[in-house]
């Protein structure tokens, strides 16, 4: 049988995006019709872009699942027509994309990387960092991404302090939950990685109250959502030394406007949303894989719990 499967992304996408999902489709024993266009009564799936031109999920009557292509669903979840089931993205391209960018600014950070490299007086100055084990990492967050960026970061020796909304097991990690538990973490993190969702609870998770638990000079770093951060309350710390150095990854508004704070400040460094992109190889591996559950009565990967907002 047949299933038809609108490909509701930009135009720009599609080229891309259509002979990785024909050979996915292909490698999963899927025998989709797949296209940008059809009458939204004989759609069974959506491929599905934020940025792409669809909103209105309402004629889509017969749709089974909308799957999107981003980790991040902040931009459908809360979208009324969204009827149908949705799961985000969750793959393994993306997923080393993110512990190798994390990974690579912790210990850019651990090791003063910038101070090294960076110096133009000539002067011979040799700094010695300490070892990882006597480094504390803060993770926020310790879902999919979270989680495994933790396990790296332990496995690389540092001692990763992680916490969540909810209780979990990682190991080689401590982890916490709970507001007491985010205290703590904060008040170790001489490095914080922000790996949150964006949810109305997470929003401006770090804030005046927040930032003040950090060491003095800990250095931050948010590859997860732009709204995590209060920034006045960022920029505020960067100027006391509360707070050492911080790199950006995403934003409230994106493209960072031209003339945001954030780009001529000494003490930041800006990231064009480049921590984990999606890969079409393995992201349309994911989709098909999904199709090809759903149609044989299986249970969907990676469903967002639309209460929850993740």
């Amino acid at each position: 049988m047949t299933v038809n499967v609108l490909f509701a992304g930009r135009d720009a996408q599609w080229p891309i995006y259509e002979p990785t999902l024909r050979t996915a489709f292909a490698n999963a024993g899927v025998v989709a019709d797949l296209r940008m266009e059809f009458a939204p009564g004989e759609v069974d799936y959506i491929v599905y872009a934020p940025s792409g031109k669809l909103s209105d999920l309402t004629p889509y009557t017969r749709c089974k699942a909308v799957l999107g292509l981003w980790a991040g669903v902040e931009q459908i979840i809360t979208n009324p027509t969204l009827t149908q089931p949705y799961t985000r993205m969750v793959d393994q391209g993306l997923t080393e994309g993110m512990v190798e960018w994390v990974a690579g600014h912790v210990l850019r950070y651990h090791l003063d990387m910038d101070m090294d490299i960076c110096r133009t007086d000539r002067e011979w100055q040799v700094h010695i960092p300490p070892l990882a084990r006597n480094r504390t990492v803060g993770v926020l967050g310790l879902g999919e991404l979270g989680s495994v960026c933790a396990q790296a970061l332990a496995g690389l020796n540092f001692n990763v302090q992680g916490w969540s909304r909810s209780a979990k097991s990682i190991a080689g990690v401590a982890c916490h939950f709970g507001e007491v538990g985010l205290r703590d973490v904060l008040a170790q993190a001489e490095i914080l990685v922000l790996l949150l969702p964006k949810t109305a609870a997470t929003e401006n998770v770090l804030n005046a109250d927040t930032v003040a638990l950090l060491p003095k000079g800990s250095r931050i770093l948010n590859p997860g959502r732009g709204p995590l951060i209060d920034d006045e309350a960022l920029l505020t710390a960067l100027g006391t030394g509360q707070v050492g150095h911080a790199t950006l990854d995403v934003f409230r508004e994106e493209p960072l406007p031209r003339n945001h704070p954030y780009w001529a400040h000494p003490n930041v460094t800006v990231t064009p949303h480049i921590a984990s992109e999606t890969r079409p190889d393995t992201a349309s591996e994911v989709i098909a894989e999904n199709i090809r559950r759903s149609e044989a009565g299986e249970p969907l990967l990676h469903l967002v719990d639309k209460a929850r907002g993740y």
